[in-house]
């Protein structure tokens, strides 16, 4: 350890690599950061940043010379569970000026509230916010397979061979997509509804898989990420805090480490029944 790295361990806190702090706030991977270094687009107090670069509290990133919004060293990071309706969009500027999911949320401390994954304007359901990058990407990164789970309407049922296809794989245009499973939910008159499970999370990658096989979606709504579950009492456009125990469980499971969590619940965003249904452990 230099001289200059224990002086802020006394003074300020720890300090930890560069490019895990630009991770930490969702501008992308460790790799990426590295990009972003190698080109000259990152400075610390006003210098040039060096790959391999240790930071603290107290230094001042700044990337394309805007400043980056950190969470204080050890804490851990803050996750939302959104109940996502149809019409809102998942962005934080829209040039028509449409509803976004955004406008539901606290305003999140040292950090800003990162998606993890999309949904479409006409798709509902499970939304996850956090403030790390780092989760963000290890629960969206095709590598890690992480299940999303859909509840799909369609016009009609889904036939044997139409469901074996779905399982075994369809050529769309970015390449092969598939199901894990599928199931049959039931359904009346006209419409039946399906729940199948993806691990990719490609672009409206369910609809394409049904639009390949000529089936009429009606409704789609996620209901499942990984182990994170939409809470049954969960109304439209609210959302919950996961407590310090089930962050913690969530890390775990991906593989990552926890510190100590400080949550905001702002008020109405719980419900007031069954208030921790969205975490289930395998």
């Amino acid at each position: 350890m230099s001289e200059k790295d224990d002086f802020r361990q006394r003074l300020g806190g720890p300090t930890y690599k560069l490019q895990k702090a630009l991770a930490e706030v969702g501008l992308g991977s460790r790799r990426d950061m590295e990009g972003l270094v190698r080109e000259g687009r990152v400075t610390v107090n006003g210098a040039p940043a060096a790959i391999g670069a240790r930071v603290g509290p107290s230094d001042v990133i700044l990337v394309d010379g805007r400043p980056i919004g950190r969470s204080r060293e050890g804490e851990a990071p803050r996750v939302l569970l959104y109940y996502k309706p149809e019409g809102e969009i998942v962005s934080h500027d829209d040039p028509g000026g449409r509803a976004s999911v955004f406008d539901h949320l606290p305003p999140p401390r040292g950090g800003k509230w990162l998606a993890v994954g999309r949904l479409d304007l006409n798709t509902s359901g499970l939304l996850v916010f956090t403030t790390s990058g780092e989760l963000a990407n290890r629960m969206m990164h095709p590598r890690y397979e992480v299940e999303r789970e859909y509840a799909v309407r369609v016009l009609g049922r889904v036939t044997p061979e139409q469901q074996k296809k779905l399982v075994t794989g369809i050529e769309l245009d970015d390449g092969v997509g598939r199901c894990e499973s599928i199931r049959d939910q039931g359904g009346e008159g006209a419409n039946h509804w399906y729940h199948v499970v993806i691990r990719e999370g490609r672009n409206r990658e369910v609809r394409r898989l049904f639009d390949a096989l000529r089936l009429r979606v009606s409704r789609l709504m996620r209901v499942r990420f990984g182990t994170l579950t939409l809470p049954r009492d969960l109304k439209r456009g609210r959302y919950i805090e996961l407590r310090r125990r089930e962050v913690g469980e969530l890390m775990a499971e991906l593989g990552l480490q926890a510190g100590p969590v400080r949550t905001e619940a702002a008020r109405g965003s719980r419900p007031e029944r069954h208030r921790r249904p969205g975490y289930r452990s395998r």
